[in-house]
Order: C-alpha cells, then structure tokens, then sequence
C-alpha cells in the first residue's frame, strides 16, 4: 500500500471555503444532517422485528417476508458505492435531499403497501434513497470541521449510526405489538420532512464542491456505464448470496451459486476496468492506498460486530430464553446509553490520542465482550445480557469513531465524496457478512453438537435411563397417568437436549465474533501516526 500525500496531505484537506456550514454552527449542522442517518438505520431494524407482522398481514410465508429486507439491502449496496460519484455530479446538498425526499416518500408508499409484491417495489425504492444518505452526511461533516475537530462531529453522526440498531428492536416491537406494522414506515415520513427542512434551510453547498463539479462537467458528463453496470450487478448479487445463502442451503442451490459466480466475475472485472478508466465510476485506488485501505478492513470488522450482535443476542433471547420482542431489545438499550455517552468523549480523545490505539483499545473490548458472552448458560438472567451489551457499548465508539476519522486523514477534497462511499459500503457490506457468519456458524455447530449429544439419548445409556425415571415420577406427581408421565419425560429430555444444542451453538458464534476482534488489534497497527500540528496547517 501507499500513503496519501504523505506529509503534506493533511494541511491540503480542509479550508474554511469548503466548509458546509455556511455561517452556521458547524455542530448544529452535524445534529442536521444526523437525523436522517438515524431514521436510515432505525429502518433496517425496525423491519427486521416487524417481519412475522407483516408476513401474517400480508397472508404470505416467513420465508418469503424475508424479501423485504432483501430487496432493501440490494438496493442500497449498488446506490452507496456510486454515491460518492452521483454527489459530485448533482451537487452534495442537492443530493442528499433527493435521498432523503425519495427514502421518505418511499416510506409512506411502504405503510400502504397492499401486497407483498409492492411492498418489495417500495422497499427497493426506499433502499435507493437511503443508500446515498450516509455518504453525503460524511462527506458534509469532513468538510464543515478541521481536521482537529472530525472527531467530535463524527461522535455526534455516530450517535445515530451506533444507537439506532439498539432501539430498533424495541422500538420495532413495541410498535407491532401495540399498533400495526404500518406505522413502521410510516414513523419515517414526519422524520424525513423535518429532516428536508432544516437541511434545506441550514446547510451550504461548499464553493469548491461547486467548482469541482463545473470542472467535471466542462466537457460534458461522461458516464462510466461499464463501471455501474459491474458494481450494480456484482454488489447486488453479493447482497443477495449473504443475506439468503443460509436460508438455501448455500452452494448446495444452484441459485446461490449463480448469484455468487456473478458477483465475483462482476467485482473482479469492475475492479481492472476501473484501474484502467480515465473517469472512473468508483475510486478504487483508495483501497490500495495504506491509511484508507486498513480503515477499509477495520470498518468491515466493526460493522460485521455491531450488526451480527445485534441479530443473534436478541434471536437468542427470543427462540431460548422465551423473552418477547420488546423485553429482548430492551436487554439492548442499556447499552445504546452507554454508547451515548461514550461518544462525546471518544470525540475528544480523538484529538489527544492516536487514532490506531484507540482502535486497539475498542477492538479488544469488543474481543472481551465477545468472550464474556461465550459464558452463556440456560439461566442466563436479564442483567447478563444487558451487561455483556454494555460492554460492547463502550468499546463501539472507540472504534466506529477513530475508523471513520483516520480514514479522511491526509484526504484531498474532491476525494472525500468517494472515501465516505466506500467507507460506508464497507460498513454496510461488513454487517451483511457479520450476519452470514454467525447464522451459517450456527446452523454448522448445531449440527456438530446434535451429532455429539444424541450419542449418549439411547436406552442403554444409565444417565439417560435415570432421567427419564426421575422426570416420569415428576409428571406422574403432576396427575398424569403413568403412560402420559413417560411420553412426557422423554419429551422433556428432548426439549433440554435441544436447548443444550442450541446454546453450545450461540457460544461457537460469539467465539467467532469474538476472533474477529482480536484480528482487529494488529490491522489498527499498520494505520499512519497522524500528526496534529499538521492537520491543524493553514490551507
């Protein structure tokens, strides 16, 4: 890899003139431009919890409710690795609110959605929205603050990027349980206006954001069709083999291995066409360049920790521990609190210490909480969960923060708009692999244990004789006869041995999760020292 301007990059990165705050407070534009990220990610959740909901509302199977996260994430995947080129070319401010008006439109078409087939159409819709929103957010907070002051901005967008999957699930059930899936969506829709308000009304379009567009479109717009046609299909098809290969039995379907030798064509073709084009679609070059290329990877670690915890911990409260929706997400939110207030001061620790250790430090108290919960046991209380979240929370930051900071270190202006989409794409694309772990883990060791603990469930086996005998004469005592106490016994020891299987299984994931945060440490080692005095040089 190769650095980025060394030495002198970091004083060419940011001036006064690009700032997109215009004569506003660049902190009351970074709450802004938060609030539709925060409705972004909230979504995702929040659909997520509402699946059976909206299966049973729309008289269709589970399995094929599942589309509608599905079509959603496709959606989104192909948007956000052109977004960075799209805001070039529209202009950032205008951009954004195109996003922002089309995901909230979209979302009201979701809450009248009267098939499963609209509501698919809608959703892809929505995922285009919402895909270039992130982007144009962090693109909008690296040029409104100096270098020295990122961190606290990003602390404030990562609130909403953080916290929303933590209250998306109680969020999401309390609203099924209590009113209609409906209101999922349509939440969104008071949310996105106030959002196009104040965006509209607060931020500027930087005057060198405006001068590199004439630039670019002085000889007329020359569009790299190959390229998006390639990143379309490919990150498309990529979206669809992680989020449905468990569900089809991965390569064993003829479909998912379609899809996947699609997708790596795709990607491997897109990537020496772009090497090779004058004006390329996406800047793949960033990838190779040292910094940007280590926060890259740390971003995909963070975002496949964040997103896989927040599915599996609630999945396992929910299928094992009987717990309903709602109380599963709130074994959550002590943690979204925690994270709340860990931001703002990562923020400003990020201006005292260096980034790379900092990450360190997150990554291994995501390894620990990840190691916590390998202690799981089948009276796990409320309080263990909770804890093992909080954890979790307090290491969050110290990651998703320096990461996303580091990763504009030494950047020029007019690549910003690209970094922030492959910055984006590797969080977003980090989850959907972090997913695809930890249920193909699961699926896997629940096969492996069943095959181990059934060895010892046969007759000849004494324990299982003496189980049997003690839970029959606990039933007989219940008033079951003595043929209904046996047949329940032997129910009964199925139950436990199942929910044995199942929690040996959980505990594989999160030593899983667990790998991929110790594999974190040493990549947080090959960032730059980033020198202070040099990000704070005049332009």
């Amino acid at each position: 890899m190769t650095d980025l301007a060394e030495g002198g990059g970091a004083s060419r990165g940011w001036s006064p003139e690009r700032s997109a705050a215009g004569g506003h407070n660049p902190y009351l534009i970074a709450f802004v431009v938060s609030i539709a990220t925060f409705m972004e990610v909230l979504d995702t959740t929040i659909a997520n919890v509402a699946l059976r909901y909206i299966a049973g509302g729309l008289a269709v199977g589970l399995d094929e409710s599942t589309y509608i996260v599905t079509s959603y994430l496709v959606a989104n995947a192909i948007v956000l690795s052109i977004s960075g080129w799209l805001s070039t070319v529209i202009g950032r401010k205008r951009f954004y609110m195109i996003c922002v008006a089309t995901f909230t439109f979209a979302s009201l078409l979701c809450g009248f959605a009267w098939s499963l087939q609209a509501l698919v159409l809608f959703r892809i819709l929505q995922g285009l929205g919402g895909g270039g929103m992130a982007t144009s957010e962090q693109a909008i907070l690296a040029d409104s603050f100096p270098p020295e002051k990122r961190g606290q901005a990003f602390a404030i967008y990562g609130i909403a990027v953080v916290v929303a999957p933590v209250i998306g699930p109680t969020l999401g059930g309390w609203i099924s349980d209590t009113y209609s899936w409906h209101w999922v969506f349509l939440i969104n829709v008071p949310m996105g206006l106030i959002s196009l308000f104040l965006v509209g009304t607060l931020v500027s379009e930087p005057s060198g954001a405006e001068e590199e567009r004439r630039e670019l479109l002085k000889n007329g717009l020359r569009v790299d069709y190959i390229g998006f046609l390639l990143i379309a299909a490919g990150l498309g098809s990529l979206e669809f083999v992680l989020d449905e290969g468990q569900r089809n039995d991965w390569f064993g379907s003829s479909m998912i291995l379609g899809f996947a030798l699609t997708s790596a064509f795709c990607l491997v073709t897109f990537v020496v066409w772009e090497l090779i084009h004058d004006d390329p679609i996406v800047d793949i070059r960033l990838l190779g360049q040292r910094q940007f290329g280590c926060c890259f990877l740390l971003m995909l670690g963070t975002g496949a920790i964040v997103i896989a915890t927040t599915q599996i911990l609630p999945q396992f409260l929910q299928t094992d521990m009987g717990y309903t929706a709602m109380l599963a997400g709130l074994a959550l939110s002590p943690g979204g609190l925690v994270t709340m207030v860990m931001m703002p001061i990562t923020g400003q620790l990020i201006g005292m210490v260096q980034p790379k250790y900092l990450i360190m430090a997150g990554a291994t108290i995501a390894a620990l909480s990840m190691w916590h919960l390998t202690g799981l046991t089948g009276d796990v209380s409320y309080g263990y969960a909770a804890m093992a979240r909080i954890y979790l929370a307090v290491g969050l930051p110290l990651l998703f923060l320096p990461v996303t900071t580091a990763s504009y270190e030494g950047m020029p202006p007019e690549k910003t708009n690209q970094a922030s989409a492959l910055i984006n794409v590797a969080r977003n694309l980090g989850g959907s692999m972090g997913v695809a772990l930890a249920q193909t883990l699961f699926a896997q060791r629940q096969q492996f244990h069943q095959s181990r603990l059934v060895e010892h469930i046969a007759p000849s086996d004494i324990g299982y004789q003496q189980t049997v005998d003690a839970m029959t004469r606990f039933f007989e005592a219940q008033g079951s006869n003595a043929s209904d106490a046996a047949g329940q016994a032997i129910a009964w020891v199925g139950q436990t041995l199942q929910h044995q299987i199942d929690l040996l299984a959980y505990i594989d994931v999160f030593w899983a999760l667990a790998m991929v945060g110790v594999a974190m440490i040493p990549t947080a080692l090959i960032l730059r020292r980033v020198d202070p005095s040099a990000a704070r040089a005049p332009h």
